[in-house]
């Protein structure tokens, strides 16, 4: 056991009002059970140390060796100081009461031993007392050697001479006795230390998780914004086309000139709801030297065939549905919708272990819905803070969407479901679903 290392630099911490409270409960019972002790040890006529002092004496020494007991954990210094000097003077005057006060200095030395405020402190008062002890042991034999006689050791029949087997037995007893006291106070104060110290180091990695989780948040957020400010400029550059195509035909063809205007007014709807969700998303901070994505026209929900023919190439059975009449979505939806079932299929391949991917798009009346399922070992494999579901959560989040992860009903396998509301466009709203199924990339 490195007790250096539990104990550099630590201290326990003061006991709580409960603890305090059983301590002056605890006292209070073994004060009084001292006394009963006492009663029965005169009513006996026991005298283990010869003629006894007074019956107030007798008290003071049981109380004073017992009841400090009642604050071992507010003062363990004071107590086992006061305790060890009432149980050495008791001896000394002769005091018939030896059985629970030895208890008490037990537990005295020990509690100094597990609770000190100052560890190194608390040894040297331990080892102090341990001493003193053992001198006043010595003391103790040489004042009675000279009145033994060989008549009180008439049914001896060993090896050992009777007075060296007693003084081996008595050093024998007293080591045990207060080597245990030392050496589980000490034992609790390192167990203590180094419970307080995994504590510490779970809260430092409980935090360094959340804030890594946090700068991945933000970082994810910084991402989807970039890929809406292109969505944006992409809606911008075409109002700037559509408004100079109109005021060109404006003159002689009317008509032309209304249509046109009647696509710059779409477009500059559909740039300021992605820009009030692009403004939703940014927070302050430097993204960092990420890669720019590539452009978001480029990937959409068009291109979820492409992307399982490349997860079918990794060795993936895959199916694809789509259910419902599909409509025109927004640019950023359907690069979030990708970007969803992207990540899924992503998490399968790494750490499913699967052999199917089924991923099924449906279109409701008012709502997209996205449905990605695998036959693979399930959530045990990642946790609901993990870092590519977060990504997915934020951005299903930016579009006012719900996410669900979890494992599939009636067989092994995940699951990642997905749905948003779809944004009503000229006041037309998506038709009712219609279950065509067009598995475009399955095998």
């Amino acid at each position: 056991m490195d007790k250096q290392s539990a104990v550099e630099g630590w201290q326990r911490p003061r006991p709580d009002a409960r603890r305090l409270r059983i301590d002056v409960g605890i006292g209070l019972v073994v004060t009084a059970m001292t006394l009963l002790s006492l009663t029965l040890t005169r009513s006996v006529g026991f005298y283990a140390f010869g003629h006894p002092p007074t019956l107030f004496e007798q008290v003071l020494w049981a109380v004073l060796a017992t009841l400090p007991l009642c604050l071992r954990r507010r003062w363990p210094d004071a107590v086992a100081v006061v305790v060890s000097a009432a149980f050495i003077v008791g001896q000394v005057r002769h005091a018939p009461e030896q059985q629970l006060t030895s208890g008490a200095l037990f537990a005295a030395i020990y509690t100094l031993g597990a609770w000190g405020r100052d560890h190194r402190r608390a040894s040297w008062i331990r080892g102090g007392i341990i001493a003193a002890m053992f001198v006043w042991l010595g003391i103790s034999y040489l004042i009675a050697l000279p009145g033994l006689s060989a008549a009180e050791f008439a049914d001896a029949d060993g090896p050992v001479s009777p007075i060296l087997a007693s003084a081996i037995n008595g050093v024998l007893v007293n080591v045990l006795i207060f080597g245990f006291a030392y050496f589980f106070g000490e034992l609790s104060w390192i167990a203590e230390s180094r419970r307080q110290q995994v504590e510490a180091q779970g809260a430092q990695l409980l935090a360094a998780k959340e804030e890594e989780s946090a700068r991945t948040v933000l970082h994810e957020r910084l991402r989807i914004a970039r890929e809406l400010h292109d969505v944006v400029a992409h809606h911008v550059s075409v109002m700037g086309v559509q408004a100079s195509a109109a005021r060109r035909v404006l003159d002689r063809n009317p008509a032309q000139a209304k249509q046109a205007l009647t696509a710059v007014e779409q477009s500059a709807r559909t740039a300021v709801d992605e820009l009030h969700r692009m403004l939703g998303l940014l927070r302050q901070g430097d993204p960092g030297p990420e890669a720019a994505d590539a452009a978001p026209a480029a990937f959409g929900l068009h291109r979820v065939a492409e992307l399982l023919d490349t997860v079918r190439h990794a060795g993936l059975e895959t199916s694809l549905g789509v259910f419902g009449d599909a409509v025109e979505l927004p640019e950023s939806l359907s690069l979030t919708g990708y970007r969803v079932v992207q990540e899924a299929a992503t998490n399968t391949l790494k750490h499913a272990g699967a052999t199917k991917l089924d991923v099924r798009i449906r279109y409701h009346a008012d709502e997209l819905e996205l449905d990605v399922a695998d036959d693979g070992r399930g959530p045990a494999r990642r946790g609901a803070g993990g870092l590519g579901l977060i990504g997915m959560r934020e951005r299903v989040a930016a579009h006012s969407g719900s996410l669900e992860t979890g494992p599939r009903t009636g067989g092994p396998g995940f699951r990642v479901r997905a749905r948003f509301p779809i944004p009503r466009q000229g006041g037309q709203a998506g038709s009712p679903p219609k279950p065509v199924s067009l598995p475009s990339a399955s095998v």
